[in-house]
């Protein structure tokens, strides 16, 4: 199956009318808060001699702080728009970006074969997939792992539903970077709880950790304070049969 034309156009436009100035895109928060402890969590079940897959690299940020970490890796974003500004923030060193959607099989297929196994780092791409797209991006997920490499999962909470929703109703309405999610018609926390630890487990793909977190995003509050969603990771393997 493919995304929608809606889902894939409004993903267009949301990057296309982005600029590269860091932090403008809500979730484009510095590596800091983001892949830098994500790494830690999963560096002590992965091989970091192995390359590692960023899915849903947007503007590419993290991406570029994954390959100092592991052999090299590669930034895939649906988006073209995406894939642009990741390319104009630096390729070479050990990073490449391209585009490809997760729900496209054959085309995953075929980059785990250019790749071999892979490690994995995706941070919020299923809570906003399409519910009919869910399964075919944890899929995703198990084909690029393989038998040696592993996965970081993170995405929001059902309780991020109502941080959000506190975010948009402050006195001025949502602040700009959240108001520009809404305008495109993306839909952030959108799937259940259990239904993020089914489709894992669906997809062929083993817990070996997990635990609470929080998402930073760039947005701040009324009070000053950061636009944080809470979230669950886990760190996967490919079931062995």
């Amino acid at each position: 199956m493919n995304v929608s034309d809606n889902y894939r156009n409004a993903w267009e436009s949301y990057w296309e009318k982005t600029s590269d100035e860091p932090g403008e895109a809500i979730w484009d928060a510095g590596v800091e808060l983001t892949a830098v402890p994500h790494t830690e969590l999963l560096l002590p079940h992965a091989d970091p001699a192995l390359p590692v897959v960023d899915l849903g690299c947007g503007n590419g940020t993290q991406t570029r702080y994954l390959a100092t970490r592991f052999a090299r890796a590669v930034g895939v974003d649906l988006s073209h728009a995406a894939v642009e500004h990741a390319r104009r923030g630096g390729e070479g060193d050990g990073v490449e970006f391209q585009q490809l959607d997760l729900t496209d099989a054959d085309a995953v297929r075929a980059l785990h074969e250019r790749l071999g196994d892979t490690n994995v780092y995706m941070r919020a791409v299923i809570h906003q997939s399409e519910p009919e797209a869910r399964s075919a991006v944890a899929a995703a997920v198990a084909e690029l792992t393989g038998a040696r490499g592993r996965a970081f999962v993170v995405e929001l909470t059902s309780g991020s539903r109502a941080v959000l929703q506190r975010a948009a109703q402050g006195p001025g309405g949502p602040g700009p970077k959240l108001r520009r999610v809404f305008e495109h018609g993306l839909k952030p926390a959108d799937a259940p709880d259990e239904e993020i630890r089914h489709l894992l487990g669906g997809a062929g793909l083993e817990i070996l950790a997990e635990g609470d977190t929080a998402l930073a995003q760039t947005e701040y509050l009324p009070d000053g304070s950061l636009l944080e969603l809470p979230a669950h990771w886990f760190v996967l393997a490919r079931r062995q049969v």
